[in-house]
């Protein structure tokens, strides 16, 4: 129970820190003229993903790399299967033209490269900060690209700086959280409550994992890493239910992007000389699972622009039996072969023929 309490008390610290950095730093930048489509193309974009940076930093410092790659995997996985599943079986998702075309094939290079540098068993240091210097070239590369974007169709009509403008609005003159000192606390508070509840969060976690007799690992893909995706949760359902179809969508393939250049850069980087070890059941599995599911999206979002419900419905099944195959797994369950059996020569191939229908139907 103590370990409970810990493990949702960490989260919640988590969730907070995260919002009042995104506000505190948001609120800073644009007090310093910087527009509402670059802080919300950087800011916005770190706040979503900083327990993910929080708690696999934490574990790496701590020396728990299985914890800080697994959070990442595990992560990226629970994003794409499980909240664009329930997002779109509340409402069919619209996928940007955009996405298709960039995000989405920078998603998947991203995730074959993570595979790719982890292969060896082991993320070097200077590996981790290829991740992260790839990270602000494409940052940089998205701001320039926006801004372009928005000069040339005009702010009304591009939609994404109204976007942001509204989301985030200076603080009236006289505010409390105009002045600066205010700022500065709120990034205060909400960087130590990062720290607080990442270290709550990954000490629960392997508390956790003792009390089940399982490994970091599995804790690390399946609780861990959806207690810190939950600001994605809110951020894609309440937009779905909204009718921001679009921005559903578009916080997963982000987010996706940045676990694996940002939180594994920073994870790597932190770790040491010696590098961040990958554990071979990743290796052997977990990374394969998060590369098979970037690449899924490639034709999936392309048929028609919008991800169906049945296709939200696939998306969200696939999650459960992700999650079933770990727990069989780490039980070394009777049913472990069956369950293994019948996914691979059943239920695959079915997924994979309506697919392959549903894309033809569709451009026929």
């Amino acid at each position: 129970m103590t370990n409970l309490l810990l493990f949702a008390a960490g989260l919640a610290a988590l969730v907070l820190g995260a919002n009042l950095l995104v506000r505190g730093a948001g609120k800073l930048a644009l007090s310093f003229g910087i527009s509402p489509l670059v802080v919300g193309l950087t800011v916005v974009a770190f706040g979503t993903s900083a327990p993910e940076v929080a708690v696999s930093v934490s574990a790496a410092l701590d020396g728990q790399a299985d914890m800080a790659v697994g959070n990442v995997v595990g992560s990226n996985i629970f994003n794409v299967l499980f909240i664009l599943g329930i997002s779109a079986l509340i409402v069919p998702l619209v996928v940007n033209r955009q996405l298709i075309r960039q995000e989405v094939p920078i998603m998947f290079g991203a995730s074959l490269l993570m595979v790719a540098l982890a292969s060896n068993g082991n993320l070097a240091q200077w590996e981790a900060g290829l991740l992260l210097g790839l990270l602000v070239v494409y940052t940089g590369f998205l701001v320039v690209q926006s801004r372009r974007e928005s000069a040339a169709a005009g702010a009304a009509q591009a939609g994404l700086g109204d976007e942001f403008a509204d989301e985030l609005q200076p603080s009236a003159p006289g505010a409390w959280d105009a002045k600066l000192p205010a700022q500065l606390a709120l990034i205060a508070a909400g960087l130590a409550l990062l720290v607080l509840g990442s270290d709550w969060l990954v000490t629960s976690a392997v508390a956790f994992a003792k009390a089940l007799g399982v490994s970091d690992v599995v804790i690390a893909l399946t609780i861990v890493a959806a207690g810190t995706s939950m600001p994605e949760v809110a951020t894609s359902i309440t937009a779905a239910i909204k009718g921001e179809r679009d921005i559903a969508v578009g916080n997963v393939v982000g987010s996706n992007t940045f676990n694996i250049l940002g939180c594994l850069g920073i994870s790597g980087l932190v770790a040491g000389s010696s590098g961040l070890p990958v554990a071979p059941s990743l290796l052997a599995f977990d990374m394969w699972v998060m590369l098979a599911v970037a690449l899924a999206c490639l034709p999936m979002f392309a048929t028609g622009g919008e991800i169906a419900r049945w296709e939200g419905g696939v998306f969200a099944g696939y999650y459960v039996a992700y999650v079933s195959y770990l727990i069989l797994a780490a039980q070394a369950h009777d049913a472990l072969s069956t369950f293994s059996n019948v996914m691979l020569w059943f239920v695959v191939p079915l997924t994979v023929i309506t697919l392959v229908v549903s894309v033809v139907r569709k451009r026929s």
